[in-house]
């Protein structure tokens, strides 16, 4: 049997982590992980904090901290809420280690050695208020794809499209906005073009039948495109140095060194385990992990923003290097949107993992529950909290909860919390067995083809089964006639506690800490193995069972209320915060502004404009006469909530017809961020036709 070495996309260390990176990287990593454990196989489950790059030291500037506290800050985060939810690594590492930067360094002067890598100067943007030449992520400017004003040098966020420098439309420094200078430097680059028919043979050929179609049509498209050279050094003063001649002030590119952070993760592993760990097998070495190509498959759980270098990068580089095995399978997943809106970490709209902890205490395993069942496998999936709250309630706590809370209260009820005994069983039983027999395969071939929202249903299947035979059964109606169906009621129980049995070993992959909870109401020893799953005979007769106690609570409406304000109250902060008024117009002369003739008036009657969906039609009362003014503010006020308001008006603008109608002025509005508007008026009651001075 091969030894499975699974690879998690390292975080970067700059913020923490939200359920779109739950969703679409680590929980279904650690289902199949647990899964692979539960079965008996060699797994081996890497991780790491990715603390070099961009993201990180624009974190720092914005958190007026030094980078290494900002990696020690969110590294501490990260490892917290990955252990909370039960991110079962067996090594969670980071980049700043000595072991990594040795191992990458290494890495790059073997391919250097061998001649695998070119040197070429170039032009690239150069920042001249700062000083210095600037990373991808620092050239700020229109993307080429989808017309995004704030795309960055290396991704544009809003269509998720992977891009270079040169390729953005009227580019400027990320930090000032500022035009940006291009100005030669040197670098080493990796010559992608020249693996390209290997890629094809590999990838195109290779994988056409086994990975995922999104995969496979991201790859395609790169390869058909033509691959060219891509630099693999930085002008940075953060990050692992370029260890070559002439090489000062340059370092490793993060999409260099973040996948060798898979290698030393897993040496740091072993370093680990031959320091703390007397018992640890001293047959297996890093190398038995990565080098050993006839046993060993490699598998990467990334995001699809990460393909191209999961599935183009980093397997040339392993090629190059040539000692290293080539990933099996990279199951890269689909983005998760928020409430309709795509989460952003720019715009704090997103669900973050150690303030849920904070907030949901002790209830993991139900955003584990719903971010697989709605797992962004095909494509985006949207997470909203309404559907939290239903899943739990009516799934969770009403379905599988209810079953395992009522197959155990009723055993302490008629049996003294003793396994009763099993006695012949009736057409039911039978049936029930069968049903949940034929389900459990399904289950297992669900998960061996990276299916886990499907897996998920199946499990939940047994759930839904489980229940119909305990209300079929009845067995709280059987004793009313205790003598007579005493038998009965204890086979119903006994086979109930076996189902128990089997939906904890079934369901710890998804629900880990569940499957613990219910472990210790079975008061069993807590091993679980796959293999015993649809056995009717996993807890003996006679066993002492424990107490009782609900899995899963009700999640009330105000819990939720109260998310959806919290959204809606980071969204506001997060405009504020980057909000950037237009520039200021060109001066005007005194006697300009005296011309203009600014008046205070009420609205005395509104109504919709005929045939438009953005005008107004307004009465106003300006203390001088009554005049009509049409407004483009209907998109966010409605005529009754502004009748009695008072405004600014423009009250010597020259009249226009507006929409057939002639407007006599215009009123004052501010915009914030987002475009909305909203009234200039006196924070007291004036009299109409006060003149604004």
């Amino acid at each position: 049997m091969k030894k499975t070495l699974i690879t998690a996309a390292l975080p970067y260390a700059n913020g923490g982590i939200h359920i779109g990176h739950l969703a679409g990287v680590y929980i279904p990593a650690d289902i199949y992980a647990r899964y692979l454990r539960l079965k008996g196989e060699n797994v081996l489950f890497v991780c790491g904090s990715d603390e070099h790059g961009v993201p990180v030291t624009i974190r720092a500037e914005k958190e007026k901290i030094t980078v290494q506290q900002v990696v020690d800050k969110y590294h501490h985060i990260i490892d917290q809420s990955f252990k909370d939810f039960g991110i079962s690594f067996d090594v969670y590492s980071r980049t700043s280690k000595p072991i990594h930067y040795e191992t990458s360094q290494d890495f790059f002067k073997k391919l250097e050695k061998n001649g695998k890598l070119s040197i070429e100067n170039s032009k690239q943007y150069f920042d001249t208020i700062k000083n210095q030449f600037l990373a991808d992520k620092y050239v700020a400017g229109t993307c080429p794809n989808c017309s995004n004003p704030n795309a960055y040098g290396d991704q544009c966020e809003k269509c998720g499209s992977t891009i270079s420098p040169d390729e953005l439309i009227n580019p400027r420094s990320a930090f000032n906005d500022s035009p940006l200078e291009l100005k030669e430097t040197k670098h080493w680059y990796l010559p992608l073009d020249k693996y390209e028919n290997w890629l094809k043979k590999w990838i195109l050929e290779g994988h056409k039948d086994d990975w995922k179609n999104n995969v496979l049509g991201q790859c395609k498209s790169w390869i058909e495109q033509g691959l060219r050279p891509r630099a693999i050094t930085r002008d940075l003063e953060w990050g692992v140095p370029v260890p070559a001649e002439d090489a000062d002030g340059k370092v490793l590119y993060v999409w260099f060194d973040a996948p060798i952070g898979y290698i030393s993760a897993t040496k740091d592993y072993f370093l680990q385990k031959d320091k703390n760990d007397t018992t640890f097998n001293n047959n297996l070495t890093w190398e038995s992990y990565w080098k050993d190509k006839e046993n060993t498959r490699l598998l990467h759980f990334i995001g699809k923003d990460n393909i191209v270098f999961h599935c183009i990068i980093f397997p040339v580089m392993l090629e190059m290097y040539e000692d290293y095995i080539l990933p099996e399978n990279v199951p890269a997943n689909e983005f998760l949107n928020l409430e309709g809106d795509k989460i952003s970490t720019s715009r704090n709209w997103a669900v973050w993992l150690d303030e849920y902890v904070k907030d949901f205490p002790d209830q993991q395993d139900t955003l584990r529950y719903v971010l697989t069942a709605n797992m962004p496998e095909q494509k985006d999936n949207d997470f909203t909290w309404k559907e939290f709250q239903t899943r739990n309630n009516s799934e969770l706590l009403g379905t599988l909860g209810n079953f395992v809370n009522r197959a155990l209260v009723l055993t302490e009820k008629y049996f003294e919390n003793i396994v009763p005994e099993k006695y012949n069983l009736s057409e039911l039983d039978t049936q029930m067995i069968s049903d949940i027999q034929k389900v459990i395969p399904k289950i297992s071939e669900s998960l061996d083809k990276f299916r886990f929202r499907e897996a998920l249903d199946f499990y939940m299947e047994i759930a839904r089964i489980s229940n119909k035979y305990l209300q079929d059964s009845a067995p709280w109606t059987l004793a009313k006639n205790w003598e007579e169906n005493k038998e009965k009621i204890a086979t119903t129980l006994y086979l109930s506690l076996q189902i128990v049995a089997n939906l904890k070993i079934l369901g710890e992959p998804f629900l880990p800490s569940t499957s613990q909870k219910i472990s210790q109401m079975l008061n069993d020893n807590g091993f679980t193995n796959w293999s015993k799953a649809g056995n009717f005979d996993i807890i003996p007769q006679n066993h002492t069972l424990g107490k009782a106690f609900l899995i899963f609570q009700k999640i009330e409406d105000k819990a939720v209320e109260t998310q959806l304000e919290k959204l809606i109250q980071a969204k506001k902060d997060n405009e504020l915060a980057n909000f950037k008024p237009d520039t200021i117009k060109e001066n005007i002369g005194f006697e300009d502004f005296m011309k203009i003739d600014l008046r205070i008036a009420t609205i005395t009657h509104a109504e919709k404009a005929q045939k438009s969906k953005k005008l107004l039609k307004l009465t106003l009362d300006t203390g001088v006469d009554t005049r009509t003014v049409m407004s483009g503010i209907a998109e966010y006020y409605s005529p009754e909530e502004i009748i009695g308001k008072q405004v600014t008006l423009v009250a010597n603008l020259a009249p226009k017809n507006i929409n057939n109608v002639e407007s006599q002025g215009m009123i004052l509005m501010a915009k914030d961020a987002n475009g909305k508007l909203y009234f200039v008026s006196p924070t007291d009651v004036v009299r109409n036709g006060a003149e604004v001075r």
